[in-house]
């Protein structure tokens, strides 16, 4: 009863031309739900498919042993480094233009001045191999991943976990989760696998067209079975969500539980009713008030913000090679691009920063690290040609993007993630979500920027999926 008394006092609040707006709206709701409640069932999964994206023919047989794996440097690549970096050349930034049009190059000669003489990529090469490195063929590619088992102790539950990164980053974002994930917690501890999509750092890229999210989802369900998992949990997020995604829809009954930090929804009659209702009456369309304070006003944050930082996508989702060029032969133009990410990706906010707020949640030497991996694989433009495959036809077409997901899903969303995906438009596509969270802090890169409140999640999320 006193909802309804809220629904009149701010219905006759509204202006006529709103009122109107909504009257009209509820109108063509009736027809729209009729359609909704007889249209077809769609299907609970998707083709699982093959491939081969090994160079040449495909081979008779595959070699499917699991080998060991050591991450190497040399003198001679260091001194290659070195020249490169004392060779470049740099553009003067304009006046006051701090990150607005990129990364500054004031600030950038300060990053590089710490690449070139304090920074110790043989250091970091052995923090690398801290944790133990496989790689194995499948589907003709040779596939990196770490492979990180929990101490043993008694009674607790060891449960297998698959996390996977997204662009421009790279199994390295999970090294400050590893820790947390396998220490035990009530009772629950993880088996955590990393793989690095093929393409991206040490994983090989792929030697013919057409490798996109499937074909990756598919290889990192063979990489599960050769590995001896028959039921296990998926983490992700950037690709890693869409590809984590796919996974759950090609075999859910592998897979317990799905824990995404960045959730697309599928665009729709619920989610244009929200937009305009969203504002004035956000409980009539299943908005909490922190929904509406993320989200609105709806066009500056979901259009011209996407406007602002979406330059790369169109580049990379078209003509991968030809940036990818000139990326893959300068190691401060590479420092630079992905860099810029790292800043803006975290929080819109550092754009107005002379340093891009760069230093503020992640340290020089994991930065530079994570570009090491790209630039000492000669990987940036293969883990760009990932964009170009996705996005050959309209997303919208493929059988995933019309196939709903209906393994336990947990959902948490970060306050400066690019774009916010409130729960009921994420339950138009994920039909079992356990648990959706609104994380006090944090950006894109959730487990690289804030480890301990993503494990929090995962650990509460999984609780809930296994009954502790």
């Amino acid at each position: 009863m006193q909802r309804l008394e809220i629904l009149k006092e701010t219905f006759f609040g509204l202006g006529v031309v709103q009122q109107q707006l909504l009257i009209g709206s509820a109108v063509a709701a009736g027809g729209i739900l009729t359609y909704i409640v007889f249209k077809r069932k769609k299907a609970k999964t998707i083709p699982l498919g093959e491939g081969w994206w090994g160079a040449g023919e495909k081979t008779r047989s595959e070699d499917q042993k699991i080998y060991p794996f050591q991450v190497q440097t040399s003198d001679k690549e260091i001194k290659d480094l070195y020249e490169r970096i004392d060779r470049t050349r740099y553009a003067e930034p304009l006046e006051d233009s701090r990150f607005h049009y990129g990364f500054n190059s004031t600030y950038l000669k300060k990053v590089v001045s710490y690449w070139r003489h304090e920074f110790d990529w043989k250091k970091q090469v052995a923090v690398l191999n801290k944790y133990p490195h496989f790689k194995t063929k499948i589907e003709g590619l040779d596939v990196h991943f770490i492979h990180v088992r929990p101490p043993h102790r008694e009674n607790q539950k060891v449960l297998p976990l698959m996390l996977i990164h997204g662009w421009p980053g790279s199994f390295y974002e999970f090294y400050k989760i590893l820790p947390l994930l396998t220490q035990s917690r009530d009772g629950i501890v993880f088996e955590v696998v990393c793989p690095s999509i093929p393409g991206y750092g040490f994983s090989e890229a792929p030697h013919k067209q057409g490798f996109n999210s499937l074909s990756a989802a598919r290889i990192f369900l063979t990489l599960m079975e050769r590995l001896g998992f028959s039921q296990f949990y998926l983490q992700g997020g950037d690709w890693g969500s869409l590809i984590t995604t796919n996974m759950a829809q090609m075999k859910p009954q592998c897979v317990k539980g799905l824990h995404l930090n960045m959730c697309m929804s599928n665009r729709g009659f619920k989610v244009l009713m929200s937009m305009l209702i969203g504002p004035y009456l956000p409980f009539l369309v299943g908005l909490s008030r922190e929904d509406v304070r993320r989200l609105f006003p709806f066009f500056e944050k979901n259009v011209w913000e996407m406007l602002r930082e979406s330059g790369y996508l169109h580049i990379q989702g078209t003509k991968p090679d030809t940036a990818g060029c000139a990326v893959n032969d300068s190691p401060v133009g590479l420092a630079a691009y992905l860099l810029e990410k790292f800043s803006t990706w975290t929080d819109f906010k550092n754009r107005d920063l002379e340093d891009g707020g760069l230093e503020r949640k992640f340290s020089l030497d994991d930065l530079l690290t994570n570009v090491m991996i790209y630039w000492t694989t000669g990987s940036i433009t293969s883990s760009m040609r990932f964009y170009k495959e996705n996005f050959k036809s309209n997303p919208n077409n493929r059988v995933d993007a019309k196939t709903e997901i209906f393994v336990p899903t947990g959902l948490a969303a970060f306050p400066m993630e690019l774009m916010h995906c409130p729960k009921s438009w994420a339950q138009i596509r994920y039909r079992n979500i356990y648990s959706y969270t609104f994380m006090p802090r944090g950006g894109h890169f959730a487990a690289f920027e804030e480890p301990h409140l993503l494990a929090d999640d995962i650990f509460n999320f999984v609780k809930k999926v296994e009954k502790f």
